[in-house]
């Protein structure tokens, strides 16, 4: 294996993966804000991104695999180390594994500590508790 081919393969699939995250999560938290159910939240969110989440990976998979039609040892590493990485990571750890921990952890998913919010200043993302807007909107004149 050429040396530089492995952390290659770690700093893209990093960023690959939290794709996939970022997606999956964000509508966890969209379903977990508007009902208040970490079982829900995880079912809904889940299905609800499944298929694109499985979608996107299939499309990398075919387009990684490509990469070993080439004469070039180094290219077909990296082709199918990305398809296998992307293969595993999406169907395992995104599809299987993320919603299994998330709905066994229940309410401690959305615990923060205090301190670290104010450090932090986490925004509040929606549902019915949302903040007032500081512009209003309207007529002002």
């Amino acid at each position: 294996m050429t040396t530089w081919v492995p952390v290659f393969l770690f700093v893209i699939l990093f960023g690959l993966s939290m794709d996939y995250e970022v997606f999956l999560l964000s509508r966890i938290r969209e379903s977990y804000l508007e009902t208040g159910s970490n079982s829900r939240a995880v079912v809904s969110g889940l299905t609800s991104s499944a298929r694109v989440i499985s979608a996107a990976a299939a499309i990398m998979v075919v387009v990684f695999l490509s990469f070993d039609l080439t004469p070039d040892v180094s290219v077909k590493q990296v082709g199918l180390g990305l398809a296998v990485a992307v293969l595993i990571d999406a169907t395992i750890v995104r599809l299987v594994l993320v919603p299994a921990v998330m709905e066994m952890l229940g309410k401690a998913n959305w615990w923060l500590p205090s301190w670290l919010a104010k450090v932090m200043k986490v925004p509040h993302l929606g549902g019915p508790t949302e903040p007032q807007p500081l512009i209003k909107t309207g007529n002002h004149a």
